[in-house]
C-alpha cells in the first residue's frame, strides 16, 4: 500500500482524470502533528494600489475558505488559533505574489464544495483539499491541479478487514458531500454507508464500533495509524486531483494562482512545502 502522496506537476496535470474524494473536517484530530505555522511567518506584503484585475472580497486581503481540521492540508494551530497546512502555505505564496495578506476563513465544507461560499462573497478562493469534478467545475472555476491522492479505508487493527467484500453488510463511514461519499454508494459491496459531517466524526464512530470502516483521503487517514489501534487496510487509486477554486469568471485570480503554482514548481518551493507537511 502506498503511504506517500503522489506529487503532480503542472506539465502533467492536464492528462490526469478528474475524479474522486475530497476534503472535510471534524473534531478528532491526532495531537502533536501540526508543524510550525509557516504561513504566518511569511513576509507581510504591501497591498499598495496595484490593479489586480479582480476585487478582493476584503480589501488588501486574499480571503480563503477552508475546512479544518484535515491534516496535512489544513488544521488549526492550537497555540495561535491560526489555520495552517499544506493548502494554506500554497495560498500564502499566492497572496504574497499578489501583494495581499492571507486571511483563511473556517467554512463548512458543504459551502465550499457547492460554491455557495464563493458565490455569496465569503471568500476569494476555496482551498480545502477540494477534488476537481465535472459537477463542481460547472459551479466554480478550478486552478490547474496541484495534488493527486488516493483514498483509503481505515479499520481497527484487529478487525481482519482487508477487502471490500469483508465490509459487506457492515456500516462504513463516509464524509457527507464528498466524492468519497459518492464513490462508496457505487460499490456493490458497501451496502450500509453512513454519512458523517467530518473526518473526526468518522474516526470517533470507528473507535466506538459504530462503523467497521472509514473511507477518506489517504494522507488524512495515515496519521490515525500512529498508535497502532487503527490501520489503513485498503487504498483505492481513483486518480483524484485537487485544485483551488474561484468564482466563475474570475480569470484574473485564476491566472494568478496558476502562475504562482508554476513558479513554486520551477524554483523548488513546492517541494519544500510538500516536505514540510508530508
Amino acid at each position: 500500500m502506498t503511504k506517500r502522496p503522489i506529487l503532480i506537476t503542472l506539465a502533467t496535470a492536464a492528462a490526469l482524470a478528474l475524479s474522486l474524494s475530497a476534503c472535510g473536517g471534524g473534531s478528532d484530530t491526532p495531537t502533536d502533528t501540526t508543524p510550525a505555522d509557516t504561513a504566518a511567518t511569511q513576509p507581510t506584503p504591501d497591498p499598495g494600489d496595484q490593479d489586480l484585475g479582480f476585487t478582493p472580497v476584503n480589501p488588501g486581503k486574499l480571503t480563503v475558505c477552508t475546512n479544518p481540521p484535515y491534516l496535512p492540508f489544513q488544521d488549526t494551530d492550537t497555540a495561535t488559533g491560526t489555520i495552517v497546512g499544506f493548502d494554506m502555505d500554497l495560498m500564502a505564496e499566492v497572496a504574497g505574489d499578489l501583494g495581499l495578506i492571507l486571511e483563511p476563513r473556517d467554512t463548512p465544507f458543504e459551502a465550499i464544495e457547492s460554491a455557495v461560499a464563493l458565490n455569496v462573497g465569503d471568500c476569494d478562493v476555496g482551498a480545502s483539499a477540494l477534488t476537481i469534478t465535472e459537477d463542481r467545475a460547472a459551479k466554480m472555476d478550478f486552478s490547474e491541479p496541484y495534488y493527486e491522492a488516493v483514498m483509503g479505508m481505515l479499520v481497527m487493527a484487529d478487525s481482519g478487514i482487508t477487502t471490500l467484500a469483508d465490509l459487506e453488510g457492515e456500516a462504513v463511514g463516509v464524509q457527507q458531500g464528498t466524492t468519497g461519499d459518492y464513490w462508496a454508494e457505487e460499490q456493490p459491496e458497501l451496502t450500509n454507508v453512513r454519512q458523517f459531517e467530518g473526518l473526526g466524526e468518522q474516526v470517533t464512530a470507528l473507535k466506538a464500533g459504530e462503523v467497521a470502516g472509514v473511507l477518506n483521503d489517504e494522507p488524512a487517514l495515515i496519521r490515525y495509524e500512529e498508535d497502532g489501534t487503527m490501520v489503513m487496510s485498503m487504498t483505492f487509486d481513483t486518480q483524484e486531483t485537487m485544485g483551488f477554486a474561484v468564482v466563475k469568471g474570475n480569470v484574473a485570480l485564476l491566472n494568478a494562482i496558476n502562475t504562482t503554482l508554476e513558479r513554486l514548481h520551477n524554483d523548488g518551493t513546492f517541494d519544500e512545502i510538500m516536505a514540510r507537511w508530508f
